[in-house]
């Protein structure tokens, strides 16, 4: 008890810090950096809970996004490359400092967890809400309950997803004069007849496209 004690205060520390030093640092690399370590604390928290499911969910998710989210930040800013080579060196104290809290509060989860034990980890709020059966992984009950109670919600939250891209792609589509536009009608129907042409050419001439 007094390890899970330590890891959720350390855990919930640092995602506290790291959250108030995304807002308040002035670097955007900085700020991806505290982002990256907030997130990695709160899978952490999820973990304790014994909702394995949720923190896979928001490394995968949500740090995968990071990844985009620094790409965006970078073309942007129109980031000179030559000069960010150049500060490496500078970023790479603080890099160190992040990616060497992130290993100790993986050792520390892991720990905890381990030393918990798989039955105990039932016991814990996440796991024992909902009904929760012996023998069911959190994953597989978070499914039962989405693809049956909630089936129509995930399908309708999969619709508004599917409007928002179509919009956003329609909204940012342009028609620019002189620039040629594939016809996705033709691509479709197009036949080896009409997609492919035999050309017999002699030596020295060129081809009219």
């Amino acid at each position: 008890m007094a390890l899970q004690a330590i890891a959720f205060y350390l855990l919930a520390a640092v995602t506290i810090a790291a959250g108030f030093a995304v807002v308040s640092a002035r670097n955007p690399v900085h700020s991806v950096l505290f982002l990256i370590s907030a997130f990695f604390s709160a899978a952490g928290l999820f973990v304790l809970l014994g909702a394995e499911f949720l923190a896979m969910l928001l490394i995968v998710v949500y740090v995968g996004a990071v990844a985009v989210l620094f790409l965006f930040v970078v073309m942007m800013l129109d980031v000179d490359f030559a000069a960010l080579r150049q500060g490496f060196a500078r970023y790479m104290p603080l890099g160190g400092l992040i990616a060497g809290g992130l290993a100790l509060e993986m050792v520390v989860v892991a720990t905890t967890v381990a030393t918990r034990g798989a039955a105990k980890l039932n016991d814990t709020p996440m796991a024992s809400g909902a009904g929760a059966v012996a023998s069911v992984t959190n994953a597989e009950a978070i499914g039962r309950v989405l693809y049956t109670d909630y089936v129509y919600f995930f399908q309708a939250a999969g619709m508004v997803l599917l409007v928002a891209m179509i919009g956003a792609i329609v909204l940012t589509l342009r028609h620019k004069p002189g620039v040629r536009r594939q016809v996705i009608a033709d691509q479709v129907l197009r036949s080896p007849k009409t997609g492919m042409r035999m050309v017999t050419l002699k030596p020295g001439e060129g081809m009219d496209q």
